[in-house]
């Protein structure tokens, strides 16, 4: 069934930015590897391809620890506060330092040359010109998506084991940063709306819902210090988006764990 609002997220810093992407990726590629098509193949493999080039822009190994250790303190802090439900609040922080423990026993970089595969570097180097990975362009790839899946299934999985623990510690951050926070009820006058965040507390991410049956979507841009929203109408024909010209009423979440 679809659900009757849409969520608009903003995340305020970059890890966060780097972890929702990340999430994106990997959710486009569960999607991919459920297909039989060559079609399906090659789009997994791309997907592959684009998380790959965000390991290598960052150590996710380290910032996934850093996170994961931040939530646990804060979490434990939350354990003296009366009427917190103990046994949930102890069921997580071991879900945490689980993560933890298994990114801590991950050896080495997460980079190309942990893939072990000549056919996957290849597919890399190809795969930033367009139309790169024809069949005359890479033919032992081409033999490759011809084979039985059982066979692709077999080395997609192999290349894909090694991001799990990091596709698990992501999971963990952005379900309990997505759950944190109080929802309150605004109003953006004439389709504007801004805010001031208080620097004492870690805001992390903001969530603006709206109604599947309006006829805007939410524009968010900001940072740490504060974030502004404009609800815009939909592009048609030769117009461009437009702020809306009246109040438009919104729920909004702050993010803060």
């Amino acid at each position: 069934m679809t659900t009757e609002y849409i969520s608009y997220e903003f995340p305020l810093n970059e890890r966060m930015r780097v972890f929702i992407r990340l999430e994106q990726l990997f959710l486009q590629l569960e999607h991919f590897l459920l297909g039989t098509s060559i079609w399906d193949k090659r789009a997994a493999v791309n997907t592959l391809v684009d998380i790959l080039q965000v390991f290598s822009r960052h150590d996710l190994k380290a910032e996934m620890l850093k996170e994961l250790k931040r939530h646990s303190k804060r979490l434990s802090q939350l354990s003296t506060h009366e009427g917190v439900d103990t046994t949930r609040l102890l069921n997580i922080l071991s879900e945490l330092n689980s993560a933890s423990k298994i990114l801590y026993a991950t050896n080495g970089k997460i980079d190309l040359a942990s893939m072990k595969s000549d056919l996957f570097e290849t597919i890399t180097q190809r795969n930033s010109i367009p139309g790169g990975t024809c069949s005359f362009d890479l033919p032992s790839y081409h033999y490759w998506l011809e084979q039985y899946q059982e066979t692709q299934n077999e080395d997609l999985q192999r290349w894909i084991s090694q991001f799990a623990p990091i596709r698990t510690a992501v999971d963990l951050i952005l379900n309990f940063i997505r759950l944190s926070g109080v929802i309150t009820y605004e109003t953006a006058k004439n389709g504007f709306y801004q805010a001031t965040l208080d620097q004492t507390q870690p805001y992390q991410i903001v969530i603006i819902k709206l109604l599947r049956t309006s006829p805007y979507f939410a524009e968010i841009s900001g940072g740490k210090h504060r974030f502004t929203a404009r609800f815009m109408s939909p592009a048609t024909g030769n117009t461009r988006p437009k702020q809306a010209a009246t109040d438009i009423e919104f729920s909004l979440r702050h993010c803060v764990l």
